[in-house]
């Protein structure tokens, strides 16, 4: 099943037969903060948030199988709408929460500053032409957000998008020693991911890590250590 708003571009999908799996490769690749955590860190402990909820993908697979504290920002209600309604997108509860706001304001929340372990930015408008918010600023306010062991995938994609511009604010915000990024998917999007605190683990302690994901979760991870790599400065 796949989510439009109005127009060609899709926004996100559901296998029907497994609706909490994460079908697209760049879907995956966002999870590549697990490569950073260690491999008895207590996950329910942590608190996940996605800016932008596309077809609830991330934030079902954080709030389910990873068991995460969870909260996705979404700006249109009928977004949230549809995901409720036709993407199995849980009621809130405790654990998961799903908020109509502007994603910009809303991180600058002081609730939020330090708290985050893991942030997913993914914010397209109906165009998907390029990133909604993609200034300094920005990653600056998400910087602010992230736990010292915190990391922010973000998904750079779009035909107006420019992924060099987009990574030289990243690593403005976070320092070029915190910046990886992925080649790109066959579709065309780069998932880049950026450390609250520099580490630069050794191949082998990335790849044990790395088949540890693959066989508790079913993720492609000992393929992402091969296309992933830290930007160079």
């Amino acid at each position: 099943r796949y989510l439009h708003l109005g127009t060609p571009w899709v926004q996100g999908s559901m296998r029907l037969t497994d609706p909490y799996m994460l079908d697209w490769e760049y879907v995956q690749r966002m999870v590549a903060w697990l490569l950073f955590t260690p491999a008895d860190e207590d996950l329910t402990a942590l608190q996940a948030v996605q800016l932008g909820l596309g077809a609830a993908a991330l934030t079902k697979f954080h709030y389910k199988t990873l068991g995460m504290r969870t909260t996705a920002i979404e700006i249109n209600p009928q977004v949230i709408a549809a995901c409720r309604g036709w993407f199995k997108l849980p009621p809130d509860n405790e654990r998961l929460q799903v908020l109509q706001a502007d994603a910009g304001e809303a991180i600058r929340h002081p609730d939020w500053q330090g708290a985050v372990h893991a942030l997913q930015v993914d914010l397209y408008d109906h165009e998907a032409a390029a990133p909604v918010l993609d200034s300094l600023p920005f990653y600056n306010h998400c910087h602010r957000l992230l736990t010292p062991e915190g990391c922010m995938t973000v998904n750079l994609f779009g035909r107006a998008s420019s992924f060099e511009r987009s990574v030289e604010k990243i690593s403005a915000a976070f320092g070029a020693d915190a910046v990886w990024a992925f080649k790109p998917t066959r579709e065309g999007n780069t998932v880049v991911l950026a450390q609250r605190t520099p580490l630069r683990p050794k191949r082998e302690v990335m790849m044990a890590r790395a088949e540890m994901i693959e066989a508790r979760w079913g993720l492609p991870a000992t393929k992402w250590v091969r296309v992933f790599k830290p930007m160079p400065k």
